[in-house]
Formats: C-alpha cells, structure tokens, sequence
C-alpha cells in the first residue's frame, strides 16, 4: 500500500465524516451537526458500502471538471476535485425528528443516499424506509439496485432477445438478478475474471468470460456495467442485427475509443446511455425518484444478494482499507462499512 492516509484525533462517539483531503489521501475528519430543524431526522449510521468504481474515480481525481455538477451526490460535503466527501450507499436509524416531520418515528430504519458518516442530519423527504424483509446491511445495495432497475427501464426487453452483460460486478450482477426477476429473462453474465464464476453461478446465471466468446455468438441486447471500454467494443463486434447496447459504465477522464467499422453500420446497431440522474423515458411520467427508490428497495428481498456483499470493515478502520479497496484489478464486490 503506496497511497498515504491520516486520521484525525476523534472519538467514535464525535460525529465524523470521510473526507478525500488531495488526490489519494483518505483521512476522518469531524463535523459540527448544529441543530435540528423542524423538517428534518437526525440519523444514527448503521451500515454504508463502497460503490467502488465511481468512488476510486473521486479518490484518484478523475472526475473531469466538466462533470463536476453532473456527478455532485446529494449532501455531498466539499468540492471537485478536493476536498470532498463522498458516497451514495448509506443505511441508519433515525434517532430524532424534527417538530414537523411526518411518516418518521425514532427507531425507523432509513436508506439515504449521503457519504460515509456516523452522524447527520437530513430533510426528512430524502430517506426512504426499509421493507421489513430487506436488513439494514443489504439495504447498501439499493443505489446499485436503482441504477440497475432504470437501465432496464432504458432497455425495455422482451422475450426472445438474447441478452449479455458484460461485468461481473455489484452493478452486472443486479441488473442481471433485477431482469430475471421483472421479466423472467435469465441474461449471459461475461467477465474477464474467472474468479467471477462462482459468485454468477451461485446467484443462478450462466458465466463465460469473455476471451472465450466464440465469433458466432450474437446477442440482442447487452449492459456494460465493466467501466472498461474493450468491453463495449466487444459487445459491438457480438452484436445481433439491430442490436441494442445499453452502455452503464462512467469513465470519468478517461478516452475511450471504439472501431465502428465492421457490422456496426450494416448491422443497425444502436449504443444508449443509461444513467441513474434522471428517471429512464419510459417510466418518467409515471415514477418519482422517490418510488423508484422504493421499488429498488423491494427487489432486494432477496438472500442471495447477500453473496455479493464483503466482509464488514469498521468506520474507524476506513482510511487504512480505502487505498487497498480502490487498487486496479481487485475483485471485491460492495465493501460494507459498519458504525
């Protein structure tokens, strides 16, 4: 571990929070809350996870500066590029309510889209309540479970499509697991790691890594949720005529350059963006990001997901784990945090 890191001189009973202090540092600082108003919950943190490719592109400053509003997560403390405090995957109780928040007691226990701290407070309009049969600690995956769930909505499948998904990661595996469950569709999953295979397999799909896709193989649809760009010409080169490529992964900075030759003319291919900012075309008349948020809560009703959650890591511990977590070509899947 090259990456240098500090934690400040805190209490685990102070309220703190994770910050990014420069390009690959990582350091708990503390926060003052202040006080209580009448519209919002105070909210004691009891698990949060890692959305490891986005959050390593904040650690490692790539987040072009063109993108910096774009890619700002609610109660985001900071600024692009530094300092920033950042994260999107946090499960707590309310331990208090304001004088005017309705639908919250104390003791509820929330998924709120906010970074890695112990301690906040927020609108009460920005949590949204577990389901009674999803535990707090699997309750991380919704963000990932929503992004998967609008890009189906981007997609709209239909029987008789044949579909892949190139990544074996949280975001594949969702989206995989969430179309099976919405359309009784079961999707190829395509890694580059065969260290993938298990964790597929025991969630019910069929794995191939993708070196070994033969020239015949076609689809009709295909996600890449990999964040790697040979991923998607790969998908363009398998691609079934009048293809649909549905692309979910953000490269930050990064070039990406695709050959569009071949069969992508000839062969009608489309490439469609999905991205969890706004509500997918198809659904945006009828859902809120609220009741999107609650239908991605549901589908997490699941114990197999389990499977794709990591060994806890105390809060405490972060800044010593982050720069591990974060290093290219690891194979964890959603690290949990617990408070």
């Amino acid at each position: 571990m090259t990456e240098q890191f500090k934690q400040q001189n805190v209490t685990e009973k102070s309220p703190m929070r994770l910050v990014y202090p420069q390009k690959g540092q990582v350091e708990l600082q503390p926060v003052k809350l202040g006080g209580l108003t009448m519209n919002e919950v105070a909210v004691k943190a009891l698990f949060s996870g890692i959305s490891r490719g986005t959050e390593a592109l904040v650690y490692n400053g790539l987040v072009p500066e063109s993108q910096w509003n774009v890619m700002a997560c609610p109660h985001m403390g900071g600024h692009f590029p530094f300092p920033v405090s950042y994260g999107y995957q946090m499960v707590g109780e309310i331990a208090a309510c304001g004088t005017k928040v309705e639908g919250f007691l104390p003791g509820d226990r929330v998924f709120v889209l906010h970074p890695h701290q112990n301690m906040f407070h927020v609108f009460a309009q920005n949590c949204t309540r577990l389901p009674e049969k999803v535990p707090p600690r699997r309750a991380v995956l919704a963000a990932n479970m929503e992004t998967a769930l609008n890009a189906i909505w981007d997609a709209q499948p239909h029987d008789g499509q044949k579909i892949a998904i190139f990544g074996a990661g949280v975001v594949g595996l969702l989206t995989g697991y969430a179309l099976k469950k919405i359309t009784g569709i079961s999707p190829k999953i395509l890694d580059i790691s065969p260290q993938k295979r298990a964790v597929t397999n025991q969630l019910g799909f069929e794995f191939q890594e993708i070196s070994g896709l033969g020239t015949d193989q076609r689809f009709d649809l295909m996600f890449n949720t990999s964040g790697a760009p040979s991923a998607l010409q790969t998908a363009i080169d398998h691609a079934a005529f009048e293809a649909k490529i549905v692309e979910m992964s953000w490269y930050g900075d990064r070039d990406v350059r695709l050959n569009l030759g071949g069969n992508f003319h000839s062969g009608r291919l489309t490439i469609s963006a999905s991205q969890v900012g706004h509500v997918a075309p198809s659904k945006r008349k009828s859902h809120s990001y609220a009741r999107r948020m609650r239908e991605a809560l549901d589908l997490l009703d699941e114990p197999l997901l389990d499977k794709l959650i990591e060994p806890e890591i105390e809060f405490t511990e972060l800044p010593n784990h982050l720069p591990d977590i974060f290093e290219p070509g690891s194979d964890l899947l959603c690290q949990l945090i617990r408070y």
